[in-house]
């Protein structure tokens, strides 16, 4: 595989961040990206495309999969020293509801559906609260386009989409997405692949790297952790320029962590009438002078999305 550089826009990030890393005038470590975190190991791809597993100082913060960070070299081996400041990063809360991040550095979200298994709106809405909080651009990619004759109620539900302005693609087995308008998409962005179960969205990965199994194999052996590191958050770079990370454990996003006002903020059509409700604290459920229930009523709101919106808050009582 060959070696990558930094992007100019990862340089631009670590200029302006330097001056917090230099002792006496020099630069306390060099810069790098990190590419894959396995427990307290750091995968890093230093500026020259070489890759390193460290470790982290006490007091850093933990990174993940497209990180910046500034590292030291030890031996074979380096120790991150600091994380750059971040443009973007999705979190989660863990099984305790403690949030932790999952990727950082992301220009978009790719939220894959498919036929089968059918599309759950409800996981897209919360896909796209969850990018949008985040300040990340969202689209929708349809995987095994070959079955929507047998399925019309998933185009029916990416026209929703593409209506509220939200970009929509197409791709099954038989296409090349290297050819194809995603490649296009990803081409100069750092993107992650999300979507439920069995969307076939390993497949999708495998035809963007079709090295992908090589690749595996490379950052195992890097890692010396065995084939069970596919189950961590991972970034590999695109033939086109663009990087994938690929999140097997992802499969949906809890959105505990946000605010019932973060939620609402997260559907886009809602913005025109956010704050404009008779009662600040309104639920958007039934009170008198409701902006939303009036958009509805008018049909600016469609009843599935208002439905969305309130099964989500729901969910976090």
């Amino acid at each position: 595989m060959s070696k990558q550089r930094l992007s100019k826009q990862q340089h631009r990030r670590i200029q302006a961040a330097q001056d917090r890393y230099r002792v006496d005038g020099d630069l306390a470590g060099e810069p790098g990206l990190v590419i894959a975190r396995f427990g307290k190991q750091v995968l890093i791809e230093a500026e020259n495309g070489d890759r390193r597993t460290t470790t982290l100082r006490r007091h850093a913060e933990d990174p993940v999969a497209g990180d910046d960070v500034v590292w030291t070299p030890q031996g074979e081996h380096g120790v991150i020293e600091a994380l750059l400041p971040r443009r973007t990063v999705i979190s989660r809360p863990n099984s305790q509801g403690v949030l932790r991040p999952v990727a950082a550095n992301i220009d978009r979200l790719l939220i894959v559906i498919a036929p089968q298994p059918l599309a759950q709106a409800n996981l897209i809405d919360r896909y796209l609260v969850a990018a949008a909080h985040a300040g990340i651009e969202a689209s929708l990619v349809v995987n095994k386009a070959d079955l929507l004759r047998d399925a019309p109620s998933v185009l029916q539900l990416a026209e929703i989409y593409r209506h509220l302005g939200i970009e929509v693609l197409a791709t099954d087995q038989f296409s090349d997405p290297t050819a194809h308008a995603l490649s296009d998409l990803v081409a100069s962005q750092t993107v992650a692949l999300v979507g439920q179960s069995g969307v076939g969205k390993s497949s999708l990965i495998q035809r963007l790297l079709p090295d992908l199994e090589i690749r595996i194999g490379a950052l195992s052996d890097a890692v010396g952790l065995g084939r069970h590191t596919t189950t961590a958050a991972a970034l590999y770079h695109l033939p086109g320029g663009g990087r994938l990370i690929d999140s097997p454990g992802v499969r949906e996003f809890h959105l505990s962590h946000l605010s019932k006002d973060a939620i609402a903020a997260g559907f886009i059509e809602f913005e025109p009438f956010l704050g404009l409700c008779r009662f600040r604290d309104c639920s958007h459920s039934h009170e008198v002078r409701c902006a939303i229930l009036e958009a509805h009523e008018r049909g600016e709101i469609s009843a599935d999305r208002l439905a969305s919106y309130r099964q989500i808050v729901s969910s976090m009582s």
